[in-house]
């Protein structure tokens, strides 16, 4: 049964968004989220940016705001806490269609894994803290069409609706186990995430066929396939699975004769498929058949066997130290941290400083076990 909200504000003309900015610029915490259409377009965008405070809720309509830039000022003032849940991918496409960043953070998935909590997605926090049921029958709606659905509308301003009274109670929770700074630490570098892509790797192909195990002859043909489907997904602006998927692609490819009687038999792709790209995917795969074998992409150097080793007895010592503490490994540090300490063998509390990953919260709690990891691997004289 849906759940009744008071209803949401739509913001969908710049003049009213300057105002909710000015109404905004007092709050000590506002809760965010955003939809995309990742699932409909060639080139995701944000369509929705939704925001609640103690008292509304509001929708923003990016698609019919001319101008954002006021919402990067909130994002951006550190007076105001921003409360997300799972922020770094609405982080990372706020950077790419807007230039945003964002301070003062608190996330509260991240908040739920270091309190130790097994099952963090929202509607689970919500229903263990706040007895609040959500309905995820919207989720992969296509938040780029106009008009929205009023339920459509009412699952996106549920998303933030509650998200101030669960921040307060896993805030108690942290405060409890005396992890309250060690979060503050992981929220300020979770803002620190790049913009999101919308770039595409011509070689991308390798990926899809080296693990297929196709030969040379077929990654020729895989290639020709595979720009054809990028072609084909920006005319229709559409995600490229959608025109067809890997294994589709690595199945042409894998043909000895191709037909469109072939490609209709294909299974996930199909007779209105085969209709309708047949003529296409049947040149590419004569281009393929007949064009240069490209040049497998070069390995990567082979890893010194000493830093191998280092980072096998971090990993060690992180995973023990994380069943110590009843969390996930990654919450003690990161493997991209595990590897830039195997590369630079710190030896000082001062080395470690230089290491990314380990602010003041984590070298004090875990500086010295570091070192002593590292300097139980290094070669003895």
């Amino acid at each position: 049964m849906r759940l009744s909200l008071p209803p949401a504000q739509y913001i969908d003309h710049d003049r009213d968004l300057q105002r909710l900015v000015d109404q905004l610029s007092a709050e000590p915490q506002i809760a965010f989220d955003t939809e995309s259409n990742s699932l409909y377009a060639y080139r995701e965008r944000v369509c929705l940016v939704q925001i609640s405070t103690r008292q509304q809720d509001y929708i923003l309509d990016p698609l019919r705001i001319g101008d954002m830039t006021p919402i990067g000022e909130i994002l951006s003032d550190p007076r105001i806490e921003k409360v997300f849940h799972a922020a770094e991918y609405d982080l990372m496409c706020l950077k790419r269609d807007y230039g945003f960043t964002l301070n003062n953070l608190f996330d509260t998935m991240v908040a739920a894994r270091i309190c130790g909590l097994k099952q963090v997605g929202l509607g689970r926090l919500l229903a263990d803290f706040l007895g609040v049921e959500m309905d995820k029958s919207h989720q992969r709606d296509d938040w780029g069409q106009r008009p929205l659905t009023e339920d459509g509308l009412h699952y996106a301003q549920m998303d933030t609706h509650f998200l101030l009274p669960l921040r307060d109670c896993l805030a108690n929770e942290l405060e409890r186990g005396g992890r309250t700074i060690e979060a503050q630490e992981t929220f300020a570098e979770a803002t620190d995430v790049p913009a999101a892509e919308h770039g595409f790797d011509p070689d991308g192909y390798w990926k899809i066929g080296i693990p297929a195990d196709l030969t040379r002859r077929q990654m020729t043909i895989l290639r020709e396939l595979y720009l054809l489907r990028e072609r084909l997904a920006e005319e229709r602006d559409c995600p490229p699975f959608k025109v067809f998927t890997d294994k589709v692609m690595i199945a042409m490819a894998e043909m000895h004769a191709v037909t469109v009687d072939h490609l209709s038999d294909l299974k996930g792709f199909g007779p209105s498929n085969a209709r309708r790209y047949g003529r296409q995917i049947l040149a590419a795969v004569e281009r393929g058949r007949s064009g240069t074998i490209p040049r497998p992409p070069s390995r990567p150097p082979d890893i010194d066997p000493l830093v191998a080793e280092r980072f096998t007895a971090l990993r060690d010592w992180r995973r023990m130290r994380a069943e110590q503490r009843g969390v996930e490994s990654d919450v003690i540090v990161s493997k991209d941290t595990l590897w830039g300490l195997a590369y630079k063998a710190p030896q000082t509390l001062d080395d470690l400083r230089d290491i990314e990953g380990l602010g003041p919260w984590r070298l004090q709690a875990y500086g010295l076990e570091l070192l002593d990891v590292i300097q139980k691997t290094n070669p003895q004289p």
